[in-house]
């Protein structure tokens, strides 16, 4: 892949985001060699495949593992790499559906995202809780958590998760009881994600979507357009609402550090009060989406590009601070619970929603470095 290279801003700036133009590396002129050898339905047909490939090589590694207890591969990095691989097929559809036959692609791509958004849901506890008991024990002053030896039973909460519980002594009273509070709903709500996920993989609705995706490992249903048609204007446009979500990020205040701007509605009665997460959520799936359409045309490891994989893990940390700051503060509304629990559980939920503001300023940075820099 040839290297773009981009103009600086030129002229004052024209509102808060102008300084930061992010428009210009997605969608960056072209060389000549470039416009020689453009991608073509084919590659996407090749992607395609690949992916429907390894979404039944990981769907036969989960099988296995979960048949017997000393399974070749962990059952969670297999339902990793099931996750993976049908989130790059739906979004892959979604960018370049005009080059797909419209009826199987819009059957297929809410199919998906049902399961792995359902895959996705036990993993998500577990990290949450582990977060969440990390930061109770930092935040009381204890020891760091010591790592797990190697062949250690993994507990329903991780090695963090299972140290801390073990560790609580040396915690304050109502840490130590706000982390058992979450644990405990944690836990729960674990469980209850893993039996929807054995529930869904033995769905006929799940069958039909394996089924779906063995024919396409053979056959990709390109729409007459595809034929020899460029690839490039899709992704471009996939860039470009990228972009534009970009443009309207409070990137400016981001730019500051400590401006205490995710700490606002804190002390809101809603359950729900952080409605400025929305858009950065947002960016992050049109990033994720931005970033499977370039390795349509380049392939994965040609799409690698080291400032974009920094915004796009300041936007993980994001999404992941923000859930656990709403899981504290889902928990601190437990009837009846003690002022030094709920006191500690304050604490907790204001110490992610700092976390999140840390998230956007790293954002703020790598994206301003990928927007005056070089891909």
């Amino acid at each position: 892949m040839a290297q773009r290279h981009l103009d600086p801003p030129t002229g004052p700036p024209a509102g808060p985001s102008a300084q930061f133009p992010v428009s210009a590396p997605l969608s960056a002129r072209r060389g000549p060699e470039e416009q020689a050898g453009a991608p073509t339905g084919d590659a996407l047909a090749e992607y395609l495949r690949a992916q429907a490939t390894e979404f039944l090589r990981s769907l036969r590694a989960h099988r296995e593992s979960g048949a017997a207890a000393g399974g070749a591969e962990d059952p969670g990095e297999a339902a990793l790499a099931l996750r993976r691989s049908a989130r790059r097929i739906s979004g892959t559809l979604h960018t370049f559906r005009p080059l797909l036959d419209a009826e199987w692609s819009e059957r297929m791509r809410p199919e998906l995202a049902w399961l792995s958004g359902t895959l996705a849901r036990e993993h998500a506890c577990a990290a949450r809780l582990e977060r969440l008991l990390a930061a109770l024990h930092r935040l009381s002053g204890s020891s760091a958590l010591p790592p797990q030896p190697a062949g250690a039973a993994r507990p329903a909460g991780g090695p963090r998760a299972q140290q801390a519980v073990a560790d609580r002594g040396s915690m304050t009273v109502g840490a130590a009881k706000a982390g058992a509070l979450l644990e405990r709903q944690l836990t729960l709500a674990r469980t209850r994600a893993h039996s929807a996920a054995l529930g869904a993989l033995g769905s006929s609705r799940f069958h039909a979507v394996a089924d779906s995706v063995a024919v396409l490992a053979s056959e990709v249903p390109l729409a007459p357009a595809a034929t020899g048609a460029d690839l490039r204007p899709a992704a471009d446009a996939a860039g470009e609402r990228l972009s534009d979500a970009v443009a309207a990020l409070p990137l400016l205040t981001a730019g500051h550090p400590y401006n205490a701007e995710a700490l606002v509605h804190g002390l809101s009665p809603d359950p729900a009060p952080h409605p400025q997460d929305g858009p950065w959520h947002q960016v992050r799936l049109l990033l994720r989406l931005h970033r499977y359409a370039q390795e349509v045309l380049y392939g994965e490891d040609a799409a690698v590009d080291a400032r974009l994989s920094a915004a796009g893990q300041a936007l993980n940390r994001h999404r992941d601070a923000s859930e656990a700051a709403a899981a504290a503060a889902s928990a601190a509304r437990t009837p009846r619970i003690a002022p030094a629990t709920a006191y500690a559980l304050g604490v907790l939920h204001a110490d992610q929603r700092h976390e999140v503001e840390a998230a956007r300023f790293a954002f703020q940075q790598a994206w301003q470095k990928q927007t005056v820099g070089t891909l």
